[in-house]
């Protein structure tokens, strides 16, 4: 008999991470078939996208409302379909307000469950551990942290590290970042990341441009690089430096490349995100910054658990780097703070080296160890190599 897994990945986050662990599965279970609802990644390593991932992106509450009857029709559609043929276990990549409903009801039916990724309950909305309680067998975690939250709820979780951490460099290779970006040698550098949503780029391109601005006068070499994700980010960053009057400053929008341009940076100031995660592991010092809508924010604000919103801060348990939000966001106090870190070499090499720290906790094998996790559930069927 032939291992089967259903998933469901959501964005394309959630289609990495889920590619990774088919290909580490199929290491183990060479006959092992894969199903649901995927992205293209994960179709390269031989499962069948039921549904693409992409149905699942939405951007925001007003979004969700008006998708909500598609997206609720989808997934009975594939609740439907997996208890006609039980698959072994069910695996549920991130995406939590599509997968948690799904789990619970495939898990009420005996249908083993699986959670990979940890919803953020212990920033906000931690009333969810109940859900989570009755929706699945074992949570996957990617952050040591989550740990205790589990075991005090009585959730059986394994921490498997975050494969970002697989990835990257232990020491990143700042020159031939620099070289592939076309930048000098002995210039300062600063990578600016106002997020990859385009309502994130069109609050923050504005009060990034005029901290760039800020910075020229105090620093009359640097050269800045903003990595966006899509040709509509880039559009509004470029249509914000026109509004600005910033084309004479010396800004290089970029498709993409955004760990290239970290590595090259001297200093990045970013959008509070994974993306700041993705800065702390390349041993960047960074400020985090991030401008949403006024009654968002003060329900956000309300919701929160933490003192921080960034991931390097949670993780370090600690103010490691600087958060300026909202209304302490000017580019007054961005500017210094950035030269800050361009200025004062040793604190720049103190938070380099506990970013190193950081660096090796979070590097597991994550897609071994969750595959690992995962083969029992298999062996009723195959043999697991």
């Amino acid at each position: 008999m032939t291992a089967r897994i259903a998933m469901v990945a959501g964005e394309a986050s959630g289609d990495l991470l889920a590619s990774h662990l088919i290909q580490a599965l199929k290491a183990r279970v060479p006959s092992l078939r894969s199903e649901g609802i995927g992205g293209p990644k994960m179709v390269g390593k031989g499962f069948n996208a039921w549904w693409p991932c992409d149905r699942l992106a939405v951007h925001g509450y007003v979004d969700a409302l008006k998708r909500y009857r598609e997206l609720s029709a989808m997934r009975k559609a594939l609740l439907k379909r997996l208890l006609a043929d039980p698959p072994d276990v069910f695996i549920g990549v991130d995406a939590p307000d599509f997968n948690l409903w799904l789990e619970q009801r495939l898990r009420a039916k005996g249908i083993p469950t699986v959670h990979f990724v940890s919803p953020s309950i212990w920033a906000w909305r931690g009333g969810r551990i109940k859900r989570i309680r009755t929706a699945v067998d074992r949570m996957l975690c990617l952050f040591p942290f989550e740990m205790p939250i589990y075991a005090k709820a009585g959730v059986p979780a394994t921490y498997v590290g975050h494969p970002m951490a697989d990835v990257y460099p232990l020491e990143p290779d700042e020159a031939l970042a620099r070289e592939r970006l076309h930048l000098p040698d002995d210039v300062p550098v600063f990578a600016l990341l106002p997020g990859s949503r385009e309502s994130e780029v069109r609050n923050l391109a504005p009060l990034f441009i005029r901290t760039a601005r800020l910075l020229c006068e105090q620093f009359p070499t640097a050269r800045f690089v903003v990595p966006l994700a899509t040709r509509e980010t880039r559009q509004l960053f470029e249509h914000a430096m026109y509004a600005e009057d910033a084309r004479d400053l010396p800004i290089q929008p970029l498709f993409g490349h955004a760990v290239d341009a970290m590595t090259a940076a001297d200093v990045v100031l970013v959008a509070s995100g994974t993306a700041s995660l993705e800065a702390a592991l390349l041993k960047r010092p960074m400020v985090i910054s991030y401008r949403m809508g006024a009654w968002q924010y003060r329900l956000m604000k309300r919701m929160a658990y933490l003192p921080w919103v960034g991931l390097p801060n949670i993780l370090c348990n600690e103010t490691v780097v600087p958060e300026l939000l909202q209304d302490d966001a000017t580019p007054e106090a961005l500017a210094a703070a950035l030269a800050h870190w361009l200025t004062d070499g040793d604190a720049r090499r103190a938070l380099q080296a506990r970013f190193a720290q950081l660096h090796h906790a979070l590097r597991q094998n994550t897609a071994a160890k969750a595959a690992e996790v995962l083969c029992p559930y298999l062996e009723k069927n195959v043999h697991a190599a």
